[in-house]
Protein backbone atom coordinates (compact mmCIF):
# COMPACT_ATOMS: atom_id res chain seq x y z
CA UNK A 1 0.00 0.00 0.00
CA UNK A 2 1.50 3.14 -0.95
CA UNK A 3 1.10 6.73 1.35
CA UNK A 4 -1.67 7.75 -0.92
CA UNK A 5 -3.86 4.56 -0.64
CA UNK A 6 -2.80 5.09 3.07
CA UNK A 7 -4.17 8.22 3.42
CA UNK A 8 -7.11 7.37 1.41
CA UNK A 9 -8.14 4.15 3.31
CA UNK A 10 -7.61 6.29 6.97
CA UNK A 11 -9.40 9.07 5.14
CA UNK A 12 -12.47 6.40 4.67
CA UNK A 13 -12.54 5.02 8.12
CA UNK A 14 -12.36 8.50 9.65
CA UNK A 15 -15.52 9.37 7.69
CA UNK A 16 -17.09 5.88 9.12
CA UNK A 17 -16.30 6.42 12.55
CA UNK A 18 -17.76 10.02 12.31
CA UNK A 19 -21.12 8.93 10.69
CA UNK A 20 -21.00 6.19 13.49
CA UNK A 21 -20.83 8.55 15.88
CA UNK A 22 -23.23 10.66 14.93
CA UNK A 23 -25.75 7.78 14.85
CA UNK A 24 -24.86 6.63 18.30
CA UNK A 25 -25.08 10.29 19.79
CA UNK A 26 -28.39 10.82 18.22
CA UNK A 27 -30.15 7.38 19.28
CA UNK A 28 -28.45 8.27 22.91
CA UNK A 29 -30.49 11.82 22.28
CA UNK A 30 -33.38 9.61 22.03
CA UNK A 31 -32.53 7.19 25.63
CA UNK A 32 -31.37 10.50 27.41
CA UNK A 33 -34.12 13.08 26.65
CA UNK A 34 -32.84 16.10 28.94
CA UNK A 35 -29.10 15.56 28.20
CA UNK A 36 -27.80 17.99 25.73
CA UNK A 37 -25.31 17.55 23.54
CA UNK A 38 -23.48 18.46 20.51
CA UNK A 39 -22.14 16.95 17.93
CA UNK A 40 -19.53 17.77 15.33
CA UNK A 41 -18.24 16.95 12.33
CA UNK A 42 -14.77 17.28 13.06
CA UNK A 43 -13.63 15.40 9.58
CA UNK A 44 -15.38 17.88 7.78
CA UNK A 45 -13.88 20.71 9.04
CA UNK A 46 -10.11 19.25 8.88
CA UNK A 47 -11.25 18.61 5.11
CA UNK A 48 -12.28 22.04 4.52
CA UNK A 49 -9.10 23.55 6.16
CA UNK A 50 -7.21 21.45 3.70
CA UNK A 51 -9.20 22.01 0.81
CA UNK A 52 -10.42 25.31 1.05
CA UNK A 53 -6.64 26.90 2.98
CA UNK A 54 -6.83 30.53 1.96
CA UNK A 55 -9.88 30.75 3.56
CA UNK A 56 -8.87 29.77 7.18
CA UNK A 57 -5.28 31.81 6.45
CA UNK A 58 -2.87 28.71 5.45
CA UNK A 59 -0.40 29.07 2.71
CA UNK A 60 0.43 25.27 2.87
CA UNK A 61 -0.95 21.96 3.05
CA UNK A 62 0.77 19.92 1.44
CA UNK A 63 3.69 19.50 3.72
CA UNK A 64 3.85 19.30 7.82
CA UNK A 65 5.84 22.29 9.46
CA UNK A 66 7.83 19.58 11.93
CA UNK A 67 10.19 17.75 9.73
CA UNK A 68 8.89 19.36 6.36
CA UNK A 69 12.40 18.74 4.72
CA UNK A 70 11.62 15.00 4.64
CA UNK A 71 8.05 15.47 3.09
CA UNK A 72 5.95 14.86 5.99
CA UNK A 73 6.21 11.47 6.08
CA UNK A 74 7.05 10.88 9.38
CA UNK A 75 5.85 11.81 12.84
CA UNK A 76 7.45 14.76 14.95
CA UNK A 77 10.75 14.09 16.95
CA UNK A 78 12.75 15.86 19.14
CA UNK A 79 15.55 16.17 16.78
CA UNK A 80 13.66 17.22 13.54
CA UNK A 81 13.56 20.68 12.13
CA UNK A 82 10.73 22.65 11.97
CA UNK A 83 9.61 25.25 9.12
CA UNK A 84 9.54 28.91 10.30
CA UNK A 85 6.39 29.95 9.32
CA UNK A 86 4.31 27.65 11.44
CA UNK A 87 0.91 29.53 11.43
CA UNK A 88 0.93 29.15 7.33
CA UNK A 89 0.83 25.16 7.62
CA UNK A 90 -2.86 23.33 8.20
CA UNK A 91 -0.55 20.25 9.87
CA UNK A 92 2.05 20.11 12.41
CA UNK A 93 2.86 16.52 11.75
CA UNK A 94 1.19 13.64 9.23
CA UNK A 95 -0.62 13.12 11.97
CA UNK A 96 -1.71 16.50 13.85
CA UNK A 97 -3.36 19.69 13.22
CA UNK A 98 -0.91 22.92 13.47
CA UNK A 99 -1.53 24.92 16.66
CA UNK A 100 -3.30 27.93 14.09
CA UNK A 101 -5.54 24.87 13.01
CA UNK A 102 -6.73 23.81 16.84
CA UNK A 103 -7.26 27.30 16.88
CA UNK A 104 -9.42 27.30 13.57
CA UNK A 105 -11.31 23.98 14.99
CA UNK A 106 -12.03 25.69 18.47
CA UNK A 107 -13.60 28.77 16.84
CA UNK A 108 -15.55 26.87 14.46
CA UNK A 109 -16.88 24.45 16.73
CA UNK A 110 -17.61 27.23 19.49
CA UNK A 111 -19.92 29.51 17.29
CA UNK A 112 -19.89 28.85 13.89
CA UNK A 113 -22.77 27.70 11.18
CA UNK A 114 -24.76 24.71 10.99
CA UNK A 115 -22.69 22.85 8.69
CA UNK A 116 -20.40 21.44 11.48
CA UNK A 117 -22.16 21.11 13.90
CA UNK A 118 -25.45 18.93 14.89
CA UNK A 119 -27.93 19.99 17.51
CA UNK A 120 -25.84 23.06 18.50
CA UNK A 121 -22.46 24.76 18.97
CA UNK A 122 -20.63 25.04 22.10
CA UNK A 123 -21.92 28.48 23.20
CA UNK A 124 -26.00 27.17 22.42
CA UNK A 125 -24.65 24.46 25.31
CA UNK A 126 -22.96 26.05 27.22
CA UNK A 127 -26.31 28.68 27.51
CA UNK A 128 -28.68 25.60 28.31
Amino acid sequence: MNQTENYNETNYWSAKYNEGLKTMMQGLKSEFKSIPYPYFYTYNIMQNMIKKPVSYGYTEVKSACCAWKLKSMFPCVPIATYCSNRGDHVLWDPCHPAEASLRNFADTTFDDPIEYKFPMNVRQLVAV
